[in-house]
């Protein structure tokens, strides 16, 4: 189950330093958060939105899809998150470099039991306070996707389809993704 350590406080440095041993590490605002390796029905939906988003931004070119593991930290000694699935501008998305990944212009957890809580909470205000443009917490359970944005104080909570475009795209195609196939086992 995903939960804070109690060790005082955690920084970044400390967290990149711990041992590969199948656990994912993240920090919130000095918190260590400690879940498990997801299991195959969360990794199906990570890779389906990844393939979706990827092929979406390839057509545009000027974002790039990415992800888990990757240490976004915003050079925030405090802050290291592993977001499941994200986008960024290509010039930001540097082989090796998180460091100059700053701006997520789209993050997507999958919940889980163990990350539920934190991907809901502790990770969405800072997503939030990051100017995240946008946030999908992708819940399979109850086969639906809160979408979240930087002001929001309440999700659009979407049960059909998921509609994103790229930011400066406004004119062209938007991604759509149908929840059932998102979803299929």
């Amino acid at each position: 189950m995903g939960m804070p350590l109690q060790h005082g406080r955690f920084t970044a440095d400390m967290v990149r330093a711990f041992p590969d041993d199948g656990n994912r590490y993240e920090l919130v605002a000095g918190e260590l958060l400690v879940t498990p390796a997801p299991a195959s029905p969360h990794q199906r939906i990570v890779l389906r939105l990844a393939r979706r988003l990827a092929d979406h931004c390839d057509v545009e070119g000027r974002y790039e899809t990415m992800i888990s593991p990757a240490d976004i930290s915003w050079g925030d000694d405090e802050t290291l998150v592993q977001p499941d699935v994200f986008v960024v501008p290509r010039d930001e998305a540097v082989a090796g470099d998180w460091a100059a990944t700053r701006t997520l212009v789209l993050v997507a957890e999958v919940l889980s039991p163990s990350t539920a809580r934190h991907d809901r909470f502790t990770k969405r205000r800072l997503y939030q306070a990051r100017k995240v443009a946008t946030l999908w917490l992708v819940n399979a359970a109850d086969r639906s996707v809160e979408v979240w944005t930087p002001h929001a104080e309440h999700p659009l909570v979407e049960r059909i389809q998921l509609t994103w475009n790229t930011p400066g795209n406004a004119g062209g195609k938007p991604l759509s993704i149908l929840l059932d196939e998102l979803f299929a086992d």
